[in-house]
């Protein structure tokens, strides 16, 4: 067993820590990973990965999108993470692995798409990572790069100015999508949202 990175040790202590109180602190997010989730496209029967899902709120929308013949699949680095998805009674809607989204355990192009909420920041390797992801989705396949705030809304509140190498802009995200496999098909960052949708290259 290979031994975790320290860029992989800092992420569990920084989410593991803020994991029992996140759902409190962040209640009103719930409607917008929903509106997320309605603009993937996703279809009844389809197979979709939640990566770094957190405390698991994309997982009922998602499960009401691909229905009970889908499959809902979460990964998460974080056991206390996971830990708190299980007493929201999240893991009904999804199957939950302690896995690095780095390094995920599903077999290629086993997937329709993917949704992750918050986890390009967290990435250490960001190119070669969406390398990985663009590996278990089927050719057409979707993913979807979400935050529930805009890059401007979430600087501020973080008393920081966006700087023009922010992996989220928009002339950073489309090149980097389209050198790991993904071809970016919308953009949206707005106060209330941030959504990024690419389709998996043939």
């Amino acid at each position: 067993m290979r031994h975790m990175s320290d860029d992989h040790t800092h992420v569990q202590e920084f989410f593991g820590s803020r994991a029992a109180d996140w759902d409190s602190r962040f209640p009103d997010d719930g409607p917008a990973y929903a509106a997320a989730v309605a603009l993937m496209g996703l279809r009844a029967g389809d197979r979709v990965l939640d990566a770094g899902c957190g405390t698991g709120r994309a997982l009922p929308p998602l499960r009401a999108a691909v229905g009970g013949t889908g499959v809902v699949v979460a990964a998460d680095l974080t056991p206390a993470m996971l830990e708190a998805a299980v007493r929201a009674g999240r893991d009904a809607d999804g199957q939950l692995l302690l896995a690095d989204v780095t390094a995920l355990p599903l077999r290629p192009e086993s997937l329709d798409a993917v949704f992750a909420a918050g986890l390009i920041a967290h990435l250490p390797d960001p190119a070669g990572n969406l390398v990985e992801l663009a590996r278990v989705v089927r050719p057409g396949g979707t993913l979807a790069l979400f935050h529930p705030i805009g890059r401007a809304a979430l600087a501020a509140r973080q008393g920081r100015q966006i700087t023009a190498d922010d992996l989220r802009a928009e002339h950073n995200l489309g090149p980097l999508l389209s050198g790991s496999g993904w071809d970016l098909t919308s953009y949206v960052d707005e106060d209330a949202r941030f959504l990024a949708l690419a389709v998996r290259r043939g």
